[in-house]
């Protein structure tokens, strides 16, 4: 299914700012917000504008989308430990997205799945996300790997299974709803407000007795190691996504995720620039000047690099193929040779002689030297 632009949803060009972006989200989502606009596909346009503030207001989701658009999410986004991207459209809470811009002002529209009121009243919640920075060799982020992290986080409660308590009954207070009715006598006369039930929290049940190991909460921390294979060719600014490995959810919501990001440490030799490895070959003058074949170190084995008679200083040389592999990809990059002259600074007697007969060579004449005269005083 072919989807529309973000940017073009938003009515926003692609430098916008993230001022500019949380503005124009806050007109159209008070423009087609389902209570607010009863017009047929107003539901729809409203999704859609969530789920294209969601991906532009994440500076890691904006990144991925400006270079990859809609293909970046459409691989891994159920989360195997394998999945790349980071991004469902079906995680979207919009919901939470409205609370946070306009304070709670629409209720809840019940979008998303991560809050909503089951029949009993109480409510659900979905657990939050884990953020883990892990550090990568060069070799490890070229050719994946497997890595052993530790959590910390909230797990449900075993002996409850997360209920929180035994002997489940309706809340004699709020009838199950979670919610009273307080009457309060003003200037104006009497007013009705709706508030949270204090004798059940807004859960709606109570129970005979609380959980002694989660304390009524229905979950626990606990200490986890995750085994999580980083696939071949992971960059800086990439990101990883095991979907439901993160926070226990509340009242039967949904697990949070973990979001991986990679640190990479740098190469002795080798330098990066996205599927593409450059490598610095130190050669001498006579090896530039008459030609040679050198072996040289790549990420796959040494290979021969033949370099030509008349070789310049910072010539590229390409050997295509022995570059990276990119997540979702299929071709690898290519290596570039940057061939890199020495210039001896100690010689002796005879060495000197040599460079002294060297310098005779007639090389005014070329095109080089005759265009740099040009613009000599």
């Amino acid at each position: 299914m072919n989807k529309r632009d973000y940017y073009e949803i938003l009515g926003l060009s692609k430098n916008a700012t993230d001022e500019e972006i949380k503005r124009a989200f806050r007109k159209l989502a008070k423009q087609y917000h389902p209570d607010i606009n009863k017009e047929p596909g107003a539901e729809e346009k409203f999704k859609e504008i969530g789920e294209a503030y969601a991906v532009l207001s994440d500076p890691a989701k904006r990144r991925q989308y400006d270079q990859f658009g809609h293909a970046a999410f459409q691989n891994g986004g159920g989360g195997s430990a394998g999945g790349f991207s980071g991004f469902d459209a079906s995680d979207i809470n919009l919901d939470d997205i409205l609370n946070d811009l306009f304070g709670g002002a629409f209720g809840g529209f019940g979008f998303g799945g991560s809050r909503s009121r089951s029949t009993s009243g109480s409510r659900s919640s979905r657990g939050k996300d884990i953020r883990v920075v892990l550090n990568l060799t060069f070799e490890e982020a070229a050719f994946g790997c497997e890595k052993d992290i530790k959590l910390d986080l909230t797990a449900e409660c075993s002996k409850c299974h997360g209920k929180g308590g035994f002997g489940e009954k309706t809340c004699k207070t709020c009838g199950g709803a979670g919610r009273v009715l307080e009457q309060q006598q003003t200037i104006f006369g009497y007013m009705q407000t709706q508030k949270t039930c204090p004798e059940c929290r807004g859960a709606g049940k109570t129970f005979e007795s609380v959980c002694d190991d989660c304390r009524g909460k229905g979950v626990v921390f606990k200490t986890k190691t995750l085994t999580v294979t980083i696939p071949e060719g992971v960059d800086e600014g990439f990101q990883l996504r095991l979907s439901g490995k993160g926070n226990a959810g509340v009242n039967g919501g949904s697990n949070g995720d973990v979001f991986i990001e990679f640190k990479i440490k740098e190469h002795p030799l080798f330098e990066r620039d996205g599927a593409d490895i450059y490598l610095e070959v130190p050669v001498t003058i006579t090896d530039a000047a008459l030609g040679c074949k050198k072996e040289i170190p790549t990420l796959t084995g040494n290979v021969i690099l033949d370099i030509k008679p008349g070789t310049q200083n910072y010539t590229k040389l390409k050997l295509k193929g022995k570059g990276l592999k990119t997540p979702n990809s299929f071709g690898r990059g290519n290596m570039y040779a940057v061939i890199n002259i020495i210039i001896p600074t100690k010689l002796d007697r005879k060495q000197k002689s040599l460079l002294q007969d060297l310098a005779k060579t007639d090389l005014e004449d070329s095109p080089e030297f005759r265009n740099f005269r040009k613009y000599l005083n």
